[in-house]
C-alpha cells in the first residue's frame, strides 16, 4: 500500500513539473510575441496638428518615451528644441544647433518613436539634396508598400547639412508657424558625420501628422543637430524599418480638449516642415 502511495506521489510531482514547464514555455512564447508586436509599432504622442495650433504642453516624460521606442523624432515642452532619439538616447538640438542629452523628467508635447529593426539596407552616395533623398526613399516606399509606416536611419558623412531649431516659447503659446517666423534659428555644417532619423507617414495620416517624410539630424560626436532643411550626402548607409502598427496617445493638457482640429492646417504644416 505504501509502495502504491509513493508511486502516486511521484507521478503527481512529475505531472506538476511538466505542467509548470509547459506554462513557463507558454509564458515565454507570449512574451516573445508581445515583444515582437511592440517592435512593430510607431508610438505617437499627440497630433502634429495640436502642436501647430500651439499646444506645446508636455504630456509624456522622456523616461516614458524611452519605454516606447529607441529611435525617433519630436520636440519638447514649449518647443524647447528638436528631439532626436538614437540608440535609446534622447537628444535635444538647442536653439544654437548644439546638442544635449535630455533629462528623464523633461516632458514632450509631440513625438514619434519605435524600436528600430533593420528590414532593408543600402549604401548610398552623392545624393545632393533633400529632394533627391526623399525621391530615393519614396521609391523604396513604392516597392515596400506606401500604406505602412517607415522609420529610417541614414548613417554617414554629409558634404552639407542645413538644419534648424527654435527658441523656447513662453505662454500664452502662439501657433507654431507664427512662432517659427520669428524664433526659428538655422545653421549649416560642412563635411559632418552623423545620423539622419526620418519618419514616413502614409497619406491617410495627414490629419494626425505630416504625410510623407520628416527628418532630424544628430552628429556622430553628439555636438550638433536639428530639424533637417537641406542636405548633401557624401557616403552613407540607408537603413529602413518597415512598421505596420500605430499607437497614438492623446495629451491630457488644458488646451487639447478645446482645440479646433477640423481646421485645414496643410499650409502651416508645410511652412514648419520646410525652409520655404
Amino acid at each position: 500500500m505504501k509502495k502504491k502511495a509513493a508511486i502516486c506521489v511521484l507521478a503527481l510531482a512529475l505531472a506538476m513539473l511538466t505542467s509548470c514547464g509547459d506554462s513557463s514555455s507558454s509564458s515565454e512564447n507570449k512574451k516573445d510575441e508581445t515583444t515582437k508586436t511592440d517592435r512593430e509599432t510607431i508610438y505617437q504622442v499627440s497630433l502634429l496638428q495640436g502642436l501647430t495650433l500651439g499646444d506645446y504642453n508636455g504630456s509624456v516624460s522622456v523616461k516614458e518615451l524611452k519605454q516606447k521606442g529607441d529611435t525617433g523624432i519630436g520636440t519638447f515642452e514649449g518647443v524647447n528644441g528638436e528631439l532626436i532619439m538614437v540608440d535609446g538616447t534622447v537628444y535635444r538640438a538647442k536653439s544654437d544647433g548644439s546638442i544635449e542629452t535630455a533629462p528623464d523628467d523633461e516632458t514632450i508635447p509631440f513625438a514619434n518613436v519605435t524600436f528600430f529593426d533593420s528590414d532593408e539596407k543600402q549604401d548610398i552616395s552623392d545624393v545632393s539634396s533633400i529632394a533627391d533623398l526623399k525621391k530615393l526613399l519614396d521609391e523604396k516606399v513604392e516597392k515596400l508598400g506606401k500604406n505602412q509606416f517607415y522609420m529610417v536611419r541614414v548613417d554617414g558623412t554629409f558634404k552639407k547639412m542645413h538644419a534648424r531649431s527654435e527658441l523656447k516659447q513662453e505662454k500664452p503659446y502662439k501657433p507654431l508657424a507664427e512662432a517659427l517666423a520669428t524664433d526659428q534659428r538655422e545653421f549649416s555644417w560642412d563635411n559632418i558625420e552623423g545620423t539622419v532619423v526620418a519618419l514616413y507617414c502614409p497619406q491617410y495620416m495627414k490629419d494626425l501628422n505630416a504625410a510623407g517624410w520628416h527628418l532630424h539630424f544628430v552628429s556622430k560626436d553628439k555636438k550638433y543637430g536639428g530639424h533637417v532643411l537641406e542636405l548633401d550626402v557624401d557616403k552613407a548607409e540607408l537603413i529602413i524599418d518597415s512598421t505596420q502598427g500605430f499607437n497614438m496617445q492623446l495629451p491630457d493638457t488644458e488646451m487639447f480638449p478645446t482645440l479646433d482640429l477640423t481646421k485645414d492646417q496643410s499650409d502651416d504644416i508645410k511652412k514648419v516642415e520646410t525652409k520655404d
